[in-house]
């Protein structure tokens, strides 16, 4: 992570100001990037190897924008399901069964099926038909799985938010949790240009 330090002939390391401007950068870049991303840059420049260094920033700035876009995502769909359940003349939410509900989201009985073997969806059994009987929360969350689905989210990624909503026992105690979220995408953010700031000046000082 440091440069190689000089070595007195007793054997003691020599630590001059670069090698205290290159532990400020890589501290300064850990809280934006995570201590793996920071150590690999810091030993790529180390190895004169800026532009892989460079390119691991990249790399990190694009989790950062997907990340964004993920949160975008959910918040579009979770207002969207408040704004139909708002809706005066809505049936969205209530009680239904497997038919009416798919053709209600335009997909097929057998998708509304392996979202439920997923467990994104848990329909209970009609005791004496042994039909699927979606209650308005299960009619909630499968609209909610829809409107992920159609912004290209797998399966496995929309699970932790639809037990999420389940916990919260609906949309609107989620609020909290979102403006949460934004606020450390923000701190990530800020710590990342923090970082470049580190990062460029010790840059600077080995050239």
């Amino acid at each position: 992570m440091l440069p190689t330090a000089h070595r007195t002939s007793s054997g003691y390391r020599v630590y001059t100001p670069l090698h205290e401007r290159a532990l400020a950068a890589f501290l300064a870049l850990v809280p934006g990037h995570g201590h793996a991303t920071a150590t690999a840059v810091m030993q790529a420049v180390n190895r004169d190897a800026v532009d892989e260094a460079l390119q691991l920033i990249d790399e990190s700035h694009v989790r950062l924008l997907h990340d964004r876009r993920t949160l975008r995502a959910v918040e579009d769909a979770l207002h969207g399901l408040t704004a139909d359940s708002a809706s005066a003349d809505s049936t969205s939410f209530r009680r239904t069964f497997i038919g009416p509900l798919a053709q209600e989201l335009g997909v097929r009985p057998a998708t509304l099926r392996k979202w439920e073997n997923a467990g994104l969806v848990r329909p209970r059994r009609d005791p004496l038909t042994g039909y699927r009987v979606y209650d308005p929360a299960d009619v909630r969350d499968a609209h909610l799985v829809h409107q992920l689905r159609r912004g290209g989210y797998l399966l496995e990624q929309i699970a932790p938010l639809i037990t999420q909503v389940r916990t919260a026992d609906g949309v609107e105690p989620l609020e909290g949790a979102l403006r949460d979220w934004h606020g450390r995408l923000s701190d990530r953010g800020r710590a990342m240009l923090h970082g470049a700031a580190a990062l460029d000046s010790y840059l600077r000082e080995r050239a």
